[in-house]
């Protein structure tokens, strides 16, 4: 019985580790829709946006791979 508790334990916590998934979802989308915004108003500004663009989805990317790695820390190794 204890067994069965803490596999159930396990999937509630990599489920709510995997919740800072949606985060990055919502943070990629974000970021370029103001990107194709700022070009739509400026497009003599793309070039000088663009890595300002890559950064940030760098960034919003490494969070959801921390998200997926703790999910499956959780899931499979604790």
């Amino acid at each position: 019985m204890e067994n069965m508790d803490l596999n159930m334990l396990k999937a509630i916590g990599g489920g709510l580790a995997a919740i800072g998934m949606i985060g990055s979802g919502i943070g990629l989308g974000t970021i370029f829709g103001k990107y194709f915004e700022a070009v739509a108003r400026q497009p003599e500004m793309e070039s000088s946006l663009r890595g300002m663009l890559f950064l940030g989805m760098a960034l919003v990317e490494a969070i959801a791979l921390f998200a997926f790695v703790i999910a499956i820390l959780i899931l499979f190794v604790i």
